[in-house]
């Protein structure tokens, strides 16, 4: 008796069988090689990973504000936007999980540089980028000492702050910062609220020294390099200074600036001790535990 057989794929019609038995083994031959090639594919992204980054910009100019919320989407962030220091403290329990903040240098009433302040003694240590028309040299070092990563003259457009954005964004915050506090001898660091204390008093340490002694007590009796102090500051590889070897110099003057603070509260501080052509070292072992 005749069969007709309708071939996987839109293969012809076959009579007879054999014709049946040879369909019946093409179709277990593709099946096998769709599970072949359905392992050779690379697993379903996790929804983390799919998240796109989330930007916090502060600025008051409300045009620019638009636009850069508009540039910004375009290229694959999602962006909060708020006009003034008052308006993003008052949502500040929102804004902890953004990935970086996008601060103006001139705000009004509270500047960019005093609402940074603000939000590390809050314990948001959110990735900071200075977004600014003011591309002072003095602006510069005074946002990268009190810890932001970036310094952007708004004139440099978007591509570049988009680059900028994307390198920042991917620093995470070391597991080592979740530690609730860091005891060395006298010295007692609490990374949540980055502040540090010499004998139960607050150093008032800007959160770029406070990164510093972190990193240094840390690793206490241990060297550390000029280029790691200096990447602890910014992140790895971040260039700026004079020469190849210029950020030595920027390291050498926040030592000298950490030095004097502990100094002002303890003449006989010598905990930072010199490494010649290397970097620096602190003096005594440290543990670490939580409150």
């Amino acid at each position: 008796m005749a069969l007709w057989v309708l071939r996987e794929g839109g293969c012809r019609l076959e009579r007879d069988s054999v014709a049946l038995q040879h369909c019946h083994e093409e179709q277990n031959m593709l099946l096998s090689s769709q599970h072949s090639a359905s392992a050779l594919l690379p697993p379903a992204a996790s929804a983390e990973s799919l998240r796109p980054t989330r930007v916090i910009a502060v600025d008051d100019d409300a045009h620019f504000r638009e636009m850069l919320r508009a540039e910004l989407t375009e290229h694959g962030f999602s962006v909060e936007t708020f006009a003034d220091a008052q308006s993003l403290l008052a949502a500040v329990h929102d804004i902890a999980d953004a990935d970086v903040i996008l601060l103006d240098w001139g705000l009004p009433r509270v500047s960019g540089i005093d609402l940074l302040l603000q939000l590390r003694r809050l314990g948001i240590a959110l990735p900071a980028v200075f977004l600014t028309g003011r591309p002072f040299t003095s602006n510069e070092s005074l946002a990268f000492d009190h810890g932001a990563l970036d310094f952007i003259d708004k004139a440099r457009g978007i591509s570049i702050l988009v680059q900028r954005l994307r390198l920042v964004a991917g620093i995470k915050t070391p597991e080592t910062l979740r530690e609730r506090f860091l005891q060395c001898g006298k010295l007692l660091l609490k990374p949540h609220v980055s502040r540090a204390f010499w004998n139960d008093t607050d150093v008032q340490l800007t959160l770029g020294e406070f990164k510093i002694v972190h990193l240094l007590a840390r690793n206490a009796g241990h060297h550390v390099t000029y280029r790691d102090i200096y990447d602890c500051l910014h992140y790895r590889g971040f260039i700026a200074g004079t020469g190849e070897n210029g950020y030595r110099t920027n390291v050498r003057s926040a030592i000298k600036r950490i030095r004097g603070k502990f100094r002002a509260y303890d003449p006989s501080f010598a905990e930072i001790e010199n490494y010649t052509a290397f970097g620096y070292v602190w003096g005594r072992g440290c543990g670490s535990g939580s409150s």
